[in-house]
């Protein structure tokens, strides 16, 4: 028999947690026996009662798997250490408010028995969203999608099966600044989408505000295209060679006697060749910051504890592997 992974990262979902848990296990009861899944909450330093209302409900789901994040390292290395805590052949990877619907798990597990590697879940409609959160999200997606040489599927987040294979595959990249959604379409393998709607947040607010969603694009863009690079260089080159072609008109100008020299035109192009300077700095800086980020090899995150319902809480010290992957990493 295959195991079924469910791996749900959270930060402060004390409000949704429990009602998670009971529509993933009522499904999970439904289509699979009792000991052929797991589901892996991981807890990303929440602040609120979310890990103590996990410990709370392993008493009555024996397949749930509490991963205790030292500190809070954000969604997208929370997700990546669930990952890498799951043992299943087949990994779900869900958000922990409800919005990504457990009852999508039965057309994934379908899916991938027909042989795909990966299955993502495409939204037809988003409830519960501002049109401003809305327009950004179309724009993002299809930005990202014309400045990367990886095809990334429009209108998808990182709810979506994975096989054993694309999960480890994931494993052997670590990235600090990582964009899931785009990783798993660079590695490849069978592919395919099924659309659903994605419904308003059961209970709390969103973790995502204008500053992350902002962050999450940087991250998403600079991780997968140097076009931005490009787009520095070649603005540099225009405006060289607009500023010679300016340098020749005042030349004549002066020669003909025309030219009075005036406060406006030196601000001008002052003012717009400094802002031109600052932006492609700015651009080489960011590309300049996740090197650095890098080359540093920091672990990506560290784990206080996994708790298994059939075993006390491990706890976990650095550089300790885990069954199946670095659980420091």
């Amino acid at each position: 028999m295959s195991l079924i992974s469910i791996v749900v990262p959270l930060y402060n979902e004390e409000g949704n947690v429990a009602e998670l848990i009971r529509r993933i296990t009522a499904i999970m009861a439904r289509i699979a026996p009792g000991d052929t899944y797991e589901v892996v909450a991981v807890n990303d330093g929440s602040r609120d009662r979310t890990l103590s209302i996990l410990r709370s409900l392993q008493v009555l789901a024996p397949n749930l798997v509490v991963a205790d994040l030292s500190r809070n390292f954000g969604h997208q290395i929370a997700a990546t250490a669930g990952l890498d805590v799951a043992r299943g052949d087949a990994v779900i990877l869900m958000d922990g408010d409800l919005q990504d619907p457990p009852e999508l798990i039965e057309a994934f597990l379908a899916k991938w028995r027909e042989g795909y590697d990966v299955v993502y879940a495409t939204r037809k409609t988003r409830k519960g969203e501002s049109f401003f959160k809305l327009l950004t999200a179309r724009v993002f997606y299809r930005t990202i999608r014309r400045l990367t040489n990886v095809s990334i599927p429009v209108d998808t987040g990182d709810f979506r099966l994975m096989s054993r294979r694309v999960v480890d595959a994931l494993g052997e990249t670590r990235e600090k600044h990582r964009f899931l959604r785009g990783l798993v379409s660079w590695v490849g393998f069978n592919q395919i989408g099924v659309e659903y709607e994605r419904e308003a947040r059961f209970a709390g607010e969103t973790k995502y505000p204008i500053s992350k969603m902002l962050k999450f694009a940087i991250d998403g863009i600079t991780s997968f295209s140097e076009i931005p690079l490009r787009f520095a260089t070649y603005l540099g080159f225009i405006v060289s060679a607009v500023a010679f072609l300016y340098a020749i008109v005042v030349i004549a100008l002066k020669i003909l006697g025309l030219n009075e020299p005036g406060y406006t035109s030196i601000m001008v192009v002052v003012l717009f060749l400094g802002g031109v300077q600052l932006v492609t700095i700015g651009i080489a800086g960011e590309y300049l910051g996740r090197i650095y980020d890098q080359v540093k090899a920091r672990p990506l995150y560290f784990l206080s504890s996994v708790e298994r319902a059939d075993a006390r809480a491990v706890p976990v010290a650095a550089n300790v592997p885990s069954e199946r992957s670095p659980i420091s990493s």
